[in-house]
């Protein structure tokens, strides 16, 4: 461990601690194995099944718009056949056999198909709604990789400060038997220490298999075992929020939000099948053209053996539906309300969005405040502790007075830990909820961290 970082933690441990926690944090890591946040998320972009999922679904619906622009262009078709035939026949002069080839060449181009053109704007928006998809999933994977990522760090501190307050929970247990001894306690202390060591080792070993089942989550989620993550060292200055302002983050929310774009692109997508429903029910015109080549036996007496045809065509079609039982003016309603209810999918995505990121903000605003309140609780506990400590020296203060401030001050120091990270996770949760999320999000965060 780096000289600066034993001095840290040298400075929030009692002394006689030190060498314990010290012991604890070698054991959980090596510089070998330990990653930053920013390689853990590059890692898992290239493992994470649902990420890349959303990728495939995106590459997909990319080539299914390309679909959609080829009805708006000619076509082109190569056709041959070649049979053998044998024919019996009453006239005997008739029955012999032969075969025929034909071989025809085809294309034609839409001139007036207005649900062609409809389709290729609808294949835009659809395209649209995918890379919002997208991004929503590159965003879900960053805060579900800072989750796993911080929880790691959350149960190590945790198993950390449990394994101290063991540690002094034994000095004070050896103690009390000390004086037990010689008469200058009861064996009350010493059942009171007892009790509480064996609570401690108890939360020890659930600290320990809290961290085992918290590693295992991020090594699935890279790809990766062993992983180990930097560490955030203390004191930290932990990123303000910025704008300060709930209104100018929702403002961003309810314009950037990638399902707020994708409940758009649906609305227009379902305005588009509503006039594409419409041009259904009037003429379609195309240009058409054809080259055909046939060989057959003649059909002529006067002209025996085979006979080769050429024929050349071009020209439009022109199609108009005049009765199809009621189809297309159904149709026409269906898609009616199938817009009404996309527009009320773009409400709620609205309002949904609006109270997740005013939730968020506050929720980060909440957090900073904690960190504060426990930073200064921190600092009281300690002195509480030191005053207990000498209390029970002198006589004033009675044993478990001792235990119950060193447990105040260990679960100080978790639930600050635990704040801190909340906070940094939260500042991302915020972006997300706003819609603004992206991978450079993570570089801030990724440059309050050390390696171990």
């Amino acid at each position: 461990m780096p000289n600066i970082a034993r001095r840290r933690l040298a400075a929030r441990l009692p002394a006689r601690l030190w060498h314990v926690a010290a012991a604890v944090l070698a054991g959980t890591g090596s510089l070998a194995h330990a990653q930053s946040l920013q390689a853990l998320l590059e890692a898992a972009q290239a493992y994470d099944a649902t990420y890349l999922a959303a990728k495939a679904q995106y590459e997909a619906n990319r080539a299914k718009a390309e679909q959609a622009r080829a009805r708006v262009l000619p076509t082109v078709g190569l056709s041959a056949e070649a049979f053998v035939n044998r024919r019996d026949s009453s006239m005997a002069a008739l029955d012999d056999t032969f075969n025929n080839q034909t071989a025809k060449l085809a294309a034609s181009h839409p001139l007036y198909r207005p649900g062609n053109r409809l389709e290729v704007e609808q294949a835009e928006r659809s395209l649209q709604a995918a890379e919002a998809q997208l991004q929503a999933a590159e965003q879900d994977l960053i805060v579900r990789l800072s989750q796993a990522y911080f929880d790691v760090l959350g149960a190590e501190d945790t198993l950390t400060f449990v394994r101290a307050q063991k540690a002094a929970v034994s000095e004070q247990l050896a103690a009390a038997q000390r004086n037990f001894e010689v008469g200058t306690a009861t064996i009350t202390d010493t059942r009171e220490a007892q009790a509480r060591f064996d609570l401690v080792v108890a939360q020890e070993i659930a600290a320990e298999n809290d961290l085992r089942v918290k590693k295992l989550a991020l090594d699935q989620l890279v790809g990766k075992s062993g992983t180990q993550p930097w560490r955030l060292p203390t004191p930290v200055s932990l990123p303000a929020l910025a704008p300060a302002d709930v209104s100018a983050w929702v403002q961003r929310a309810v314009a950037e939000h990638p399902s707020v774009r994708a409940a758009q692109a649906a609305l227009d997508i379902a305005r588009l099948e509503v006039r594409k429903a419409e041009a259904a029910k009037g003429p379609t015109l195309d240009a058409v053209a054809q080259y055909q080549f046939a060989r057959a036996p003649s059909s002529v007496a006067t002209v025996p053996g085979y006979v080769r045809n050429h024929t050349a065509s071009i020209g439009v079609q022109f199609n108009l539906p005049l009765y199809t039982g009621g189809a297309l003016d159904n149709r026409v309603k269906e898609t009616v309300a199938l817009e009404d209810k996309a527009r009320n999918d773009v409400e709620g995505a609205l309002r949904a969005v609006s109270q997740a990121t005013r939730a968020a903000f506050f929720g980060v605003q909440s957090g900073l405040g904690q960190v504060r309140a426990l930073e200064a609780a921190e600092a009281s506990s300690q002195s509480a502790l030191e005053a207990n400590q000498l209390g029970y020296q002198v006589g004033v203060r009675i044993n478990i007075d001792v235990l119950n401030a060193q447990s105040q001050l260990y679960q100080t120091k978790a639930q600050l830990a635990k704040a801190r990270y909340d906070v940094l996770v939260g500042n991302l949760r915020l972006r997300q909820a706003a819609g603004v999320l992206k991978p450079e999000d993570v570089q801030a965060i990724n440059a309050l961290l050390q390696a171990r």
